[in-house]
């Protein structure tokens, strides 16, 4: 279930992209974390206890909203635009 429900900005255009392996979309002007977070429950598991977790401080100073783009690099989710047919992939596993 989606741990964002969005309560504006449905007239805006549909932003397709691939989230995991699966057709996803967004609306224009979203950021990736907005993006994700209305499609699933988390962004990624904690390193330290495997624990959800949805981004911490929602503005590019810390490091907790990391995703990985299809050619293995990394973005900040909270401070990065959703752009069309980007393909992301979250961290479902904690790192050691």
């Amino acid at each position: 279930m989606a741990l964002l429900k969005r309560l504006s900005r449905h007239e805006l255009p549909l932003v397709p992209f691939t989230l995991n392996g699966e057709a996803c979309s967004g609306r224009a002007g979203d950021t990736v974390l907005t993006a994700i977070l209305t499609q699933s429950d988390r962004l990624r598991l904690s390193d330290f206890s495997g624990d959800p977790r949805a981004g911490f401080c929602q503005m590019g100073a810390c490091q907790d909203c990391w995703v990985l783009t299809s050619d293995g690099g990394r973005v900040r989710a909270c401070s990065t635009a959703l752009k069309p047919e980007m393909s992301l992939r979250t961290i479902t596993e904690p790192r050691s």
